[in-house]
């Protein structure tokens, strides 16, 4: 993506030489038939003494084709990229640089890009997204729908509805329209706000949406509807369209119902499950996971978040019967409430041993960008640690710097999209290097 535009109109895949190269065969076979023309009218017509130094007679004839030929590849070139910026600006105004090219160029290589699935929830999953939807647009976001607090859970209880925070986040996250456009989509009312009496605490997208579904009769199509009219870029997908109530057995033996209420509570969960038990995974999901070739999970709350999506029974055999390259992104924080004191390998074990798999990924991200001072104790959270010589269940343990400088607490989208990326690719050159292996 670094190189010039210049150098990636040349570039493979992306349909244009074609037509460059029949728009120069076109410039040619009429510059001939210019020049027949002109050569009868030479031999025609008596020119005045000025028509012999303006045509440049005085210069070889190989030496005028040159310069010809010179100063009508110039302007050609300096004509293709007033051109190319000029439609840039109008067509894709929020192309950096104005570069028609980059979009062309970013939109075919994101065509042909690997199936990816993402399965998580809250920030850690739209991190993950606006990073990785540089690399393909053949994206699917599995998002989880046991979300009960705020604006959601409001929502949720009132009308009736999936709770659609999480896929606003995704959303936003994957929108390619005007950056004010999803600022407006993540806007909160305040609590008691004058005129936004009534819708304190909203986020104005858990509105838009909601009011999709009355319009369009569903929330599947009101998830389709809105990310049409953002530009989304991939596809959301709730886990499943059942009215899910999430729980969790606590370490003390007592037993809690409600996502919010589950860190809320303070006591770290033994294991988590959900009501019903047998609620029916969203088709597309499992067809997502079955014909993917790259699957993450995670980041995001691990007992809030991700396994709520993978505790769907549909969900759950669909991963497992996939063969598609599996990541596990760990947080680079623990959780208040629900991972303290978690390592790397407690993540994936925890993951495991709900599914009940010897084994379920393929590698293991962690971070490896470790701060020199613990986090403030009001934080309520220290690094994970990722050992070497913890029980991996045969996955590969993969170190990376993923962390966000400015928020410590959190993933850095193009760090962590980079890392994944990178592995899946290094996965497919050394399937490729033992291929050749006799």
């Amino acid at each position: 993506m670094s190189r010039t535009g210049l150098t990636k109109w040349l570039y493979f895949g992306l349909h244009i030489k074609r037509w460059l190269a029949l728009l120069v065969v076109s410039v040619a076979i009429m510059g001939l038939g210019l020049a027949y023309l002109l050569r009868e009218v030479y031999v025609t017509y008596t020119f005045p003494e000025w028509a012999y130094w303006a045509t440049l007679q005085f210069i070889p004839r190989w030496a005028r084709g040159l310069l010809f030929i010179s100063g009508a590849s110039t302007l050609a070139v300096f004509a293709g990229w007033r051109l190319n910026r000029s439609l840039a600006e109008a067509v894709a105004p929020q192309v950096r640089g104005g570069d028609l090219i980059d979009l062309v160029y970013a939109r075919r290589t994101q065509e042909r890009g690997p199936r990816i699935v993402a399965i998580g929830g809250g920030t850690g999953l739209s991190n993950l997204l606006r990073g990785i939807k540089r690399y393909s647009s053949n994206l699917t976001a599995i998002v989880t729908v046991a979300d009960d607090g705020g604006s959601s859970g409001r929502l949720r209880r009132d009308l009736q509805v999936i709770p659609p925070g999480d896929i606003r986040n995704c959303i936003a996250a994957l929108a390619d329209a005007e950056p004010l456009v999803t600022e407006l989509f993540q806007y909160r009312f305040r609590e008691g706000d004058g005129p936004a009496e009534g819708v304190g605490g909203h986020a104005f997208g858990n509105l838009f949406i909601a009011a999709m579904a009355g319009v369009t009769g569903s929330m599947e199509d009101a998830i389709a509807e809105t990310s049409r009219v953002l530009a989304v870029r991939g596809r959301i997908v709730p886990s499943t369209l059942e009215d899910i109530v999430l729980g969790a057995r606590m370490r003390d033996g007592s037993t809690v119902r409600g996502e919010s209420r589950i860190p809320a509570s303070g006591l770290p969960p033994e294991e988590v499950f959900i009501e019903p038990h047998d609620a029916p995974a969203h088709p597309a999901a499992v067809r997502a996971l079955l014909e993917a070739d790259l699957i993450v999970i995670g980041p995001g709350s691990l007992y809030t978040s991700v396994l709520p999506n993978l505790l769907v029974p549909g969900l759950g055999r669909a991963l497992k019967e996939s063969r598609a390259y599996t990541i596990l992104v760990t947080n680079v924080a623990t959780q208040r409430g629900e991972t303290n004191g978690f390592s790397a390998a407690d993540h994936y074990t925890a993951v495991r041993r709900h599914l009940g798999a010897e084994r379920l990924v393929d590698a293991v991200l962690a971070n490896s960008n470790l701060p020199a001072t613990p986090f403030p104790p009001l934080w309520g959270a220290e690094p994970v640690h990722a050992h070497g010589d913890d029980d991996y269940a045969g996955a590969r343990l993969v170190l990376a710097d993923l962390v966000d400088e400015q928020r410590r607490l959190r993933h850095d989208a193009e760090k962590l999209a980079s890392a994944v990326m990178r592995l899946y690719f290094e996965r497919d050159l050394r399937i490729r290097a033992e291929a050749l292996v006799p």
